[in-house]
Order: C-alpha cells, then structure tokens, then sequence
C-alpha cells in the first residue's frame, strides 16, 4: 500500500501489523469504535536514529512538517491529587499549557509529565508516545488544526515507526475534546 501522506517505504494498515504495536496501541488498533475504519490507521516503519525532526523530514519528506503532531502527557495538580491528560498538537508548535491545558483540566499548576510517569503510565516509549491507546479516563486534548487535517503523522507507541491517522480519528477518541489555541507559536 502507498502511504497518504510522506515518502515512506513500508505502509501497511494497523490492523495488519498489531504484533510490531505495543500493547496499548495494538489493544487500541484490535478494538477500534471510532467512527473512521481502522484500516484506515496506517503504520509506516522508521528509523528511529532518523526521529529527530529536522532528520526525519531529510528522510521523509518536507512536506510533513505541516502534517506531524507531537503527544505529549502532561500532569496538572490540584490540592492533592494529579490529573493525567494527553495533549495534541502539531509538530511546529508548543503546547499552552499553563493557560489552554490548565484551564481544561481544571488544575491549578499544569506542567510536562516526567519521562518515567508519561512512559509508565501509557506503556509506551519516551518520543514515541501516541494520542490511541492511552489509559481510559484519560482527556485527549487535540488541538483544532490537527483535527482537521485528512491525515496526520502521530508516533506508534515506540520511536520506531509512525502512525498516518486521519484528523477526524484523533478527534473521535475516547475523552478527546477538540480544543482551538491549543497550539500556538
């Protein structure tokens, strides 16, 4: 299969693949609901020596500067306890989350999760983190602009390899909110 998006040598529809997925990712992918078929979810190998972003698009293709997103956990506190929220935007820009995120999640300190708690509580690799297949309850913030996107290119759960999701997938996931400004700069 042609990937829809990038200059990728290998795509092939998630369901097709779920042994090279990590569990949540895989579990996410083998029992999809949302209202885009999974099939729909391609993954495409990479080099993970090639992930950092100026590298990968060398590599890739240019094209997919404006078509990558980036997830990232983070954790807002509020008295005592934490909230864990997965936030998605595109690759050039920054998460606001000390207004945005903050305000969304109704805490009263927002910052990036440590390493160690994004990657233990997704099961997933640190640079490779994906909005499917995250821990129910969790919210999903997907900034607008990925939304709307026909495809966009998201990590696999691992630094190796990359999903290729069509925006309005991302914006159907469990808890997932679609949010304007998420992303800015």
């Amino acid at each position: 299969m042609r990937a829809p998006i990038g200059d990728f040598d290998n795509a092939t529809p998630a369901p097709d693949c779920l042994d090279v997925l990590v569990g949540p990712v895989a579990d996410a992918v083998r029992h999809w609901r949302g209202d885009v078929p999974a099939e729909q979810i391609v993954y495409v190998d990479t080099e993970p020596d090639w992930a950092d972003t100026a590298v990968f698009l060398e590599h890739y293709g240019k094209d997919l500067l404006d078509r990558s997103a980036n997830c990232v956990v983070v954790a807002g506190k509020r008295g005592g306890g934490t909230t864990l929220a997965a936030c998605v935007v595109l690759s050039a820009t920054r998460v606001d989350v000390n207004g945005v995120v903050r305000r969304r999640i109704g805490a009263r300190k927002a910052s990036f999760a440590p390493m160690d708690t994004a990657t233990g509580e997704t099961g997933m690799e640190y640079g490779g983190i994906t909005p499917i297949g995250l821990p129910a309850g969790w919210p999903v913030l997907v900034d607008a602009a990925v939304a709307d996107l026909p495809y966009v290119l998201v990590g696999s759960g691992r630094r190796r390899g990359k999903l290729l999701v069509p925006g309005k997938a991302l914006a159907g996931l469990p808890g997932a909110e679609v949010v304007e400004g998420l992303g800015v700069g």
